[in-house]
């Protein structure tokens, strides 16, 4: 039976303009800068530049009761004050200073646009004497060759394409025919199916030596026990000493496992360039802080925009219905601008007051630089500091990076866990690490030390750890089990 009935519900809602600056708050600097870019393309009341200063007056114009009583059928409840675009704030006081480059000149630096992989390949190919059957289907493998330089499909598959795509017939043999001579092409290694087939291709490339015969022995029959570092099996198996098996792997591991990889797309490699969002400069035990805005221009309210509010409410003439509606546009194009001015500012201020959290908390650490003076921190000891909340915290810290005197960090990079000695003292786990990586340096590499070793070593030094706490730590660090650190 269905019935009505009233309820009083409380619930939070975001405005628009909260949406905005939360997510501008993840978007890391060099997204931003595409970002405000966009907006500027997408909104014509935005655009870039200070303010320029003139005797325009905001405060005695705007869209009054008395203009809405003169415009024809006008909207009274839709507010049209110009006041609101055109105050002291428009210049946004979030632009870096301009620091010590403000004199220095910018100058045009000459770019080249590096060609792809494939297309180096292709060139090779074009001066090869082939048939035209298999020029196309060397093009056409060239075309399935990846980023690393592999070909991971198999043959079957492309003599499958080859026949209904491009009405080519041809069988797997003759596929591998056309694929060994693109294997013969620049970089060494290129259009190998997995890695032992390419590290073979580019031992035999190689000027052959004692050594490169021993490793080529080891890559096509004992590559599984290279893998895992089952040295004493590759011994027994091909009868040579320890000191020919060392020559044998430092050949090995002086390859290439990814040809390709010299050849990056120019979006790959901007991406993988690292911007720093902040800049932390450290003297006589003073500590600076600023903004990387750098590639972020200043922004304003359209001047064009503003001077048709004007003529709007100085030329009664023109308070027509169509002109009120096309005024009613520019008033939308205006409040986004207006939102994203201030979504950009709310954005500064936060990463500022953030970043001044972390510094006060991990001040030691900027100014000396040590690792070890790292104080434990997570993201409420600085959503406290700073007056946020944990999640705004967890926005600002993620994918944004800090310069400093000794680097750059990532903000992540200063979070840590705390934990007790068997003092009591709390100290960071970034310490524990530390002292990990340390003692697994300093390891003989025959016999390396195991997590249950590790364990025992932190125990002695008064951090008392589990074995599988041990293992978390050292996974975290990048390093690999005992048994693949043991070296000959």
């Amino acid at each position: 039976m269905l019935k009505q009935q009233l309820r009083q519900q409380l619930q939070q809602k975001l405005s628009p303009q909260q949406i905005q600056v939360i997510r501008l708050l993840e978007l890391p600097t060099i997204e931003l800068e595409e970002k405000v870019k966009h907006e500027l393309e997408e909104n014509p009341a935005l655009e870039e530049g200070k303010e320029p200063s003139d005797d325009f007056d905001p405060a005695e114009e705007g869209l009054g009761d008395e203009a809405d009583s003169g415009a024809e059928g006008g909207d009274s409840e839709t507010d049209l004050s110009l006041g609101d675009y055109l105050t002291e704030d428009d210049i946004p006081d979030y632009k870096l200073q301009e620091m010590r480059d403000k004199a220095t000149k910018k100058e045009d630096i000459p770019f080249s646009v590096s060609e792809s992989l494939n297309e180096f390949l292709l060139q090779q190919l074009g001066l090869r004497n082939m048939p035209e059957k298999e020029m196309k289907v060397a093009e056409y493998i060239i075309g399935n060759i990846d980023d690393d330089g592999y070909l991971r499909r198999d043959l079957e598959a492309i003599a499958d394409d080859l026949m209904f795509q491009a009405g080519v017939d041809i069988t797997e043999k003759e596929v591998e025919a056309v694929l060994k001579t693109i294997q013969d092409f620049e970089p060494v290694g290129v259009g190998a199916r997995n890695l032992q087939e390419c590290l073979c291709i580019q031992l035999q490339k190689k000027e052959h030596t004692p050594e490169t015969h021993i490793a080529i022995q080891i890559i096509q029959h004992y590559f599984e026990d290279f893998s895992r570092k089952h040295y004493d099996k590759i011994l027994r198996g091909l009868n040579i000493s320890e000191d020919t098996l060392k020559k044998a792997i430092r050949e090995i591991t002086l390859l290439n496992p990814k040809p390709g990889n010299a050849w990056g797309g120019t979006m790959e490699t901007a991406m993988s360039q690292i911007i720093p969002d902040f800049i932390v400069d450290a003297n006589n035990g003073e500590i600076t802080l600023s903004m990387n805005n750098r590639g972020i221009p200043d922004l304003r309210i359209n001047r064009e925009y503003q001077d048709m509010f004007q003529d709007y409410t100085s030329n009664k003439a023109n308070q027509t219905s169509d002109r009120r509606n096309a005024v009613q546009f520019v008033k939308q194009k205006l409040d986004a601008a207006q939102w994203f001015i201030d979504a950009i500012k709310q954005r500064q201020d936060t990463l500022m007051r953030t970043m001044e959290a972390i510094i006060q908390l991990q001040r030691d650490f900027f100014l000396t630089g040590d690792e070890a003076t790292l104080h434990p921190m997570i993201l409420k000891d600085v959503a406290e500091k700073a007056g946020y909340d944990v999640s705004t915290i967890s926005r600002v810290s993620n994918s944004k990076y800090v310069q400093t005197n000794f680097g750059i960090y990532p903000l992540k990079y200063f979070f840590s866990e705390s934990m007790q000695t068997d003092n009591g003292e709390e100290i960071s786990t970034r310490e524990v690490k530390k002292i990990m990586k340390e003692h697994i340096d300093a390891e003989d590499k025959r016999k390396p030390l195991t997590d249950e070793e590790l364990a025992n070593i932190l125990k002695d030094k008064g951090y008392v750890i589990a074995r599988r706490t041990v293992a978390k730590y050292r996974e975290q660090l990048g390093i690999p089990v005992a048994r693949l650190r043991k070296e000959i």
